[in-house]
Parts: C-alpha cells; sequence; structure tokens
C-alpha cells in the first residue's frame, strides 16, 4: 500500500523546514537527494512519526500518522526506521538490541520474535555476529546492524537515512541487492548519487524545503543531457569541474571550447548539480508525480 503526504508542512517559529508538500509514495525504491539543509530529515522525521507536522496529513498503508493515537499507532507497526545517528545501549549484544527493538514494536510472541530477529540478522550478514556485543563490532557492522532493526516485521514504509555511511563496497553492494528484492515503499535518503543511479526507481529532491524534482532516474539524467563534457581545459561557466584519471577535464554545464571538448554521458551527480545550479521557476516543482 502507499504512504501520502497531503499538504504536510514543518516550521519552527518563522523558520520553515518543509514547505507544504504532496507526494504519493508507491512500491518500490525511492531517493531523496538534496543539499544540508534542504529539509530531507524533516521530511523523514515526519514520515516516521517522530515529528509532528505544522499543516497537513501523512498515511501509512491506509493507516494516519497525524490522526488519533490509534490510527498512529498502527501507522507504526507497518515502519521500519533507520535515523541517521543510531545510539546503541551499552552492554548488549547484536541479537539482544534487535530483540529489544522488537519488543517495543510490540513482538509479544517470543518463539516467532526471536525468529524474526534471526532473519534480519542473517538478511545483512551478522548472523554469525548474533552474540557479540555491540562495543566489539566496527562500524560498518554496527550500521548493517542498525538496517536490521530497520528491517523488523517487513515493513510497509522503509525509512532509511544515509544507509550506506560506514559500509565498504561488498556491504553496500550486498545491501543494494536486499533493499531491491523488498515488496514494500523504500525511501533513501542520501548523499551517494551511485546508489540512487544503481537502485532507485524514482527519484526526489528537496531544495530550502521545496520539491525541486520528481521523476524517474531517466528523467533526471535528461536534466544534463548534451551538458557534460570532456576536454583539455574546463568549459567557461561550468557548475562544476575537475581533472580525470585520464587527464582530461570534466566540465558540467557552461561553454565548452569550439573543437575542443566532447560531449558525455552525464551522471546522476552531474544532473543533480545542473539542477541545484537552476533557478527554480515560480516554485513550481520539476516532475510529473502526485
Amino acid at each position: 500500500m502507499s504512504t501520502t503526504l497531503r499538504d504536510v508542512s514543518k516550521s519552527y517559529g518563522r523558520t520553515v523546514a518543509l514547505h507544504p508538500t504532496t507526494l504519493t509514495l508507491g512500491t518500490g525504491v525511492i531517493g531523496l537527494l538534496g543539499p544540508n539543509g534542504a529539509g530531507k530529515t524533516t521530511m523523514l522525521r515526519l514520515l516516521s512519526s517522530a515529528l509532528a507536522p505544522t499543516t497537513g496529513s501523512i498515511r501509512v498503508a491506509g493507516h494516519a500518522v497525524t490522526g488519533s493515537h490509534a490510527e498512529r499507532t498502527e501507522a507504526r507497526r507497518r515502519i521500519g526506521y533507520l535515523p541517521q545517528e543510531v545510539v546503541f545501549p551499552r552492554g548488549m549484544t547484536a541479537a539482544g538490541f534487535v530483540d529489544y527493538v522488537a519488543v517495543l514494536k510490540e513482538w509479544r510472541d517470543t518463539p516467532a520474535r526471536h525468529r524474526e530477529v534471526r532473519r534480519v540478522l542473517d538478511l545483512v550478514g551478522l548472523g554469525d555476529r548474533a552474540t557479540v556485543r555491540i562495543r566489539a563490532l566496527s562500524g560498518g557492522q554496527r550500521r548493517r546492524l542498525a538496517i536490521a532493526q530497520a528491517l523488523l516485521g517487513a515493513p510497509d514504509l522503509l525509512i532509511l537515512d544515509e544507509p550506506t555511511t560506514g559500509l565498504d563496497p561488498e556491504q553496500r553492494a550486498s545491501l543494494r541487492g536486499i533493499l531491491s528484492a523488498l515488496t514494500c515503499t523504500v525511501l533513501i535518503s542520501t548523499h551517494q548519487t551511485e546508489d540512487v543511479s544503481a537502485l532507485c526507481d524514482r527519484v526526489i529532491v528537496l531544495d530550502a524545503g521545496r520539491t525541486r524534482f520528481d521523476g524517474t532516474v531517466a528523467e533526471l539524467l535528461a536534466v544534463a543531457a548534451g551538458r557534460v563534457h570532456q576536454g583539455p581545459a574546463p568549459s567557461e561557466g561550468a557548475v562544476g569541474t575537475w581533472k580525470t584519471g585520464t587527464g582530461l577535464v570534466r566540465s558540467v554545464g557552461g561553454t565548452p571550447e569550439p573543437g575542443t571538448s566532447i560531449a558525455v554521458d552525464p551522471t546522476v551527480e552531474d544532473a543533480y548539480l545542473l539542477l541545484r545550479a537552476t533557478p527554480a521557476r515560480g516554485g513550481a516543482d520539476q516532475g510529473a508525480h502526485a
């Protein structure tokens, strides 16, 4: 079932963290991009029910996150949430921590709960570390442990804030495999644009609390089509330039010197940089998703 936001906003006094936003998030992996302070974490916390909106309503799997206590409780049972920073209780084992979270989520059937704890630990490759104290785990293992607790109960909405932070390339590839096999709504806030291009069905770009783009990866790449060049010198007016391993300079945007540069295929990062460098047109969103 889908997750919906209807005219959802969040303000702190006179500071608007998220302007009125309406979105429908369906099944699949959705990437959430934006600079620091764009409103990404605010949106994730609103969806997770950790934060109440100033205006608007949120529904997860048919239950109102912004409704009564009973409705909010039902919605929370269908949400898995990985915050950017996770504080682990001292002295717990990996399995003990995930079991503790399962208890908080009201898994009262002990044998079923323990089976679920083992399942999610195996899923993130920590089955053989279940009895190890968290303080003895590496940073990457702790991050995978945090992901495991978010996967408890096969949630309808899985919210992940920078999930690949601290993971090595093999672990990141493994996580992509896990997420791509899920049949729920997965919302990933990340600065890793390669994760978006490799994994996401849809991309939402937030900037200054507003939706700047909402569409497919292909539609985002189209923003940069024909606007990324490689040559001996930077393009005039480029929004970003750097020397590549070939010794040529890659320029994002700008005007290349005629006859010296060639157009190259853009990346998600190129398109994102160009989108950010383009003034919003009257506050209107780009993209076709409602």
